[in-house]
């Protein structure tokens, strides 16, 4: 009879887990960290879902996109969240995704029209340093500076991706020289953001490649005023993530759902103080406090999605010139 009882509740047990829908986002590292969203979105999500969200972290956002490419259409995901407007173009020639009918009141610096994909946070790219580091006022200043900095690789990291943008954008045709200024002052580059942040913490380097917002991480998380982001004349690159949906998802209507969740009021709380980030839809209750403290650049850089891919291609093919010599 306790045998009949145990397999009857097991049965049970196994029938509505097999009830239960599973939703797989692709994102990357950080996203998923004990420290970053992927635990309270997993949550939140969960309770209004009747669902299993599982949310994989696949490195950074340019090897997230490879990933994807090597699966193609065998991918196990439902959802890519996790890239941005440097690799839209690239992931539109997939042919992976399908359009997106989210509508939303985006607090974004420029206007946003893509039917595929969707933002969900927003930043500029900015080196993060100890406030007792004189900072550079541009890149060429840098270049000329004894500054060390840690950088990441953009062929695996967005923000990676994002400082060849940033340079080719603010200096056109002078960026092979400003690469090969900044060349000694780079100690190493890195497969991601984390490793780099990592590494700048353990005062392996002046300046780390991140974000005007990272400082506010260390004033609201850990009361630590010690940090700024180094603001250069030529303006700052902005980073807009996105997520967008798989056409060959088995949960198709799960997914749209999920997309039209991290637009909401209950997933932008969520986001500026666990990635550390601007919502891509401002909050009920504002912005948290302490990103009042934040310096904003005053000039906004951005590449048109388009035009990224030839770009990148040939600021990448600087970027290896300057560093390998």
């Amino acid at each position: 009879m306790k045998y009949l009882t145990f397999a009857t509740a097991t049965l049970a047990a196994t029938t509505a887990m097999a009830e239960t829908p599973e939703l797989v986002v692709y994102t990357y590292d950080s996203f998923v960290s004990e420290w970053g969203p992927g635990p309270a979105i997993e949550k939140a999500f969960e309770e209004v879902c009747a669902c299993d969200l599982r949310l994989v972290g696949l490195g950074d956002g340019a090897a997230l996109l490879a990933r994807l490419k090597l699966e193609g259409a065998r991918s196990d995901a439902d959802v890519v969240m996790g890239l941005d407007t440097a690799l839209i173009a690239a992931a539109q020639e997939t042919g992976l995704f399908q359009e997106t009918d989210i509508v939303a009141d985006y607090a974004l610096p420029v206007e946003w029209t893509d039917p595929v994909f969707a933002p969900y946070d927003w930043g500029y790219f900015a080196f993060v340093h100890n406030k007792d580091v004189t900072p550079p006022a541009n890149f060429k200043a840098l270049g000329e500076s004894d500054l060390k900095i840690v950088i990441q690789d953009p062929r695996s990291s967005t923000p990676g991706l994002g400082l060849l943008m940033w340079v080719k954008n603010a200096y056109r045709d002078e960026a092979p020289a400003i690469w090969e200024a900044m060349a000694d002052n780079v100690v190493t580059v890195t497969k991601g953001w984390s490793e780099a942040y990592g590494l700048f913490l353990e005062g392996e380097a002046d300046m780390v490649l991140s974000y005007t917002t990272s400082p506010a991480y260390h004033l609201i998380a850990e009361e630590d005023d010690s940090k700024a982001a180094a603001i250069f004349d030529e303006g700052h690159y902005m980073q807009i993530e996105v997520m967008g949906r798989l056409a060959g998802s088995d949960q198709p209507e799960l997914a749209a759902e999920f997309l039209k969740f991290m637009v909401s009021d209950a997933a932008q709380t969520i986001l500026p103080t666990t990635n550390w980030m601007y919502p891509a839809v401002t909050p009920d209750a504002g912005l948290p406090k302490g990103f009042e403290t934040l310096t904003v650049p005053e000039k906004a850089l951005h590449v048109d999605v388009q035009n990224v891919p030839a770009l990148r291609e040939e600021a990448l093919a600087e970027w290896l010139k300057a560093l390998s010599q």
